[in-house]
């Protein structure tokens, strides 16, 4: 089956790969921030749904990942390393959320990622976002997904 078996996943399909890198990045942001809030809202109904928190919290931490493997330390330089530094707290804070099925680790990152997204946002949206921003590019031009 091709494109036509599910309209959705053609759309996502195209709209990623014919998106530029920082706007990859915002969709990651997004995506990320969309499954934190799943896992915040799952734990209200307490051990039922902890399955859901663990899958929620598990993909925002792969995308967190996948964002600290596509920074470029050589052309980022000091942003590149204060990126990386919030990506290990991010993920510190995931992880301890997951481990206590707690919603104050996610509390306390959702508004720093939040904003991080914003600011992605306004550099993919002046057509400024690349290599500048401390991030790898692949040969194709997007972000680094191979991590």
């Amino acid at each position: 089956m091709g494109y036509n078996a599910n309209p959705v996943n053609a759309y996502r399909q195209t709209r990623v790969k014919t998106a530029s890198q920082g706007q990859i990045i915002v969709m990651l942001y997004d995506e990320a921030l969309r499954r934190i809030d799943q896992a915040h809202s799952a734990l209200d109904d307490g051990p039922k749904s902890y399955d859901v928190v663990n899958n929620a919290i598990g993909k925002a931490q792969d995308i967190v990942t996948e964002l600290m493997a596509s920074l470029d330390f050589e052309q980022g330089g000091e942003l590149a390393e204060n990126l990386f530094s919030l990506y290990s707290f991010f993920n510190r804070q995931l992880r301890e959320a997951n481990m206590q099925k707690s919603k104050q680790p996610l509390e306390a990152l959702r508004p720093l990622m939040a904003d991080l997204r914003d600011a992605w946002q306004r550099i993919a949206s002046s057509g400024t976002a690349g290599n500048e921003a401390g991030t790898s590019s692949n040969e194709g031009g997007g972000i680094n997904f191979a991590g």
